[in-house]
């Protein structure tokens, strides 16, 4: 019997990587207020984020696999997030020109049966991003687009910010927004082969 699977993100970009990788999730907004939350290290923060919001979605399923996801940069020893707005994108592009962070995306996935979450399992994959240099015509164009104000650090790897990136040292889905490889091996742990929610 092919379990129910639910998303627990509005992102475009991990719905599109699942519906790649042959899965079909129904997106199930967590709603669940990320500032509440506070960890010392980036890579705990974005794993207690993406447990809560699994958490949130696995208490209204009866059924289901949850899958949930945070992404933040840790760029200076310092957790970013969306930018506030143009300008702040500006300021952070101008600090990461030439330079390299790590790409934190804290992975949760919740096993729910008879209504109450029988499994879970949460990882993180961290991946280091080096960034290009960028002229300030390029980086006016990109924030001319809003895509820089809708992602976790300010970039992406799947759409026009990929050409600002000269490379990756890690898993690029990962960057994306979700890693593929360790939710193989997070649903595995649960006792799914990912093979069996194959949309075929």
């Amino acid at each position: 019997m092919t379990r129910r699977l639910v998303l627990a993100s509005q992102s475009p970009a991990r719905l599109q990587l699942m519906r790649q990788a042959g899965l079909n999730p129904q997106v199930v907004v967590s709603g669940f207020d990320e500032d509440s939350v506070t960890a010392p290290r980036v890579g705990e923060l974005v794993a207690l984020l993406a447990s809560a919001k699994a958490s949130a979605v696995a208490r209204q399923e009866t059924d289901a696999l949850v899958v949930a996801a945070d992404s933040l940069l840790e760029f200076g020893g310092k957790p970013l997030g969306k930018p506030v707005d143009a300008a702040d994108a500006r300021l952070r592009w101008q600090r990461m020109s030439g330079r390299s962070g790590v790409l934190h995306t804290g992975q949760a996935v919740f096993d729910v049966r008879e209504g109450r979450i029988a499994q879970r399992d949460v990882g993180v994959s961290s991946t280091v991003v080096h960034f290009a240099e960028p002229t300030d015509a390029e980086v006016d164009a990109y924030l001319a687009t809003g895509e820089p104000l809708a992602v976790a650090g300010a970039f992406t790897l799947d759409g026009l910010g990929a050409a600002f990136v000269r490379r990756v040292e890690g898993d690029p889905s990962a960057v994306i927004g979700l890693s593929l490889a360790l939710l193989r091996t997070q649903l595995a742990t649960l006792g799914v082969p990912i093979t069996d929610l194959w949309q075929r």
